[in-house]
């Protein structure tokens, strides 16, 4: 693929994100995306034959990759541990309280509607990725005597899943971001050792 047509791919996901943040997975037609991207419905054809297949783009487009090498440069580097996690949460708080380009209800929508194999499941592989990545920093925090923890894959694994859950929260009944934060630091808490917390 040119140069050309990578940039105009970007650009069709970019407004395709746009479009089921606003309106959801269901509602989305290709005409909605056409009318979005400004540009002919064999334009878009050319790139993408369904709403289901843009949608499932813009899900991969949103992982980034090489999240987990970059943590462990951080950690090679001066960044601690403690340091490396406050950012991480710092990142899902704003993604849990962000209102524009918001994928939540869409990705609900479409998961729920589709029967999509575990291996395949983009979604699946953000959590895993994510876990794997908290993991690094309780391990590399447990190593470095920042923290406490006998369990730091099952630590991460609940982390995640109040991420998760506030993100459902925010979209149906409303968060605040100073519920997020003890929400946080509920679960923070049990990972510093007790010397610490007196």
């Amino acid at each position: 693929m040119g140069e050309k047509s990578v940039q105009k791919k970007k650009y069709i996901l970019e407004k395709a994100r746009e479009v089921f943040s606003e309106k959801g997975f269901k509602d989305v037609t290709m005409k909605d995306i056409v009318d979005a991207c400004e540009i002919s419905r064999g334009g878009l054809y050319l790139y993408f034959s369904s709403t289901e297949e843009l949608f499932l783009a813009v899900l991969a487009d949103d992982t980034p990759e090489d999240d987990e090498e970059a943590v462990v440069a951080a950690l090679s580097g001066d960044a601690t541990a403690g340091d490396m996690l406050a950012l991480f949460l710092k990142e899902q708080k704003k993604e849990i309280l962000r209102k524009k380009n918001n994928l939540t209800t869409a990705t609900y929508e479409y998961f729920i509607a589709h029967k999509v194999e575990e291996r395949q499941n983009p979604l699946k592989n953000q959590f895993d990725t994510a876990v794997r990545i908290i993991e690094k920093l309780i391990e590399n925090g447990v190593d470095n005597g920042e923290f406490y923890c006998e369990n730091p894959h099952g630590c991460a694994r609940n982390l995640m899943y109040v991420v998760e859950g506030m993100k459902i929260t925010s979209q149906t009944i409303g968060i605040t971001a100073e519920a997020i934060d003890k929400e946080f630091m509920y679960v923070l808490t049990g990972l510093v050792p007790d010397e610490l917390n007196n």
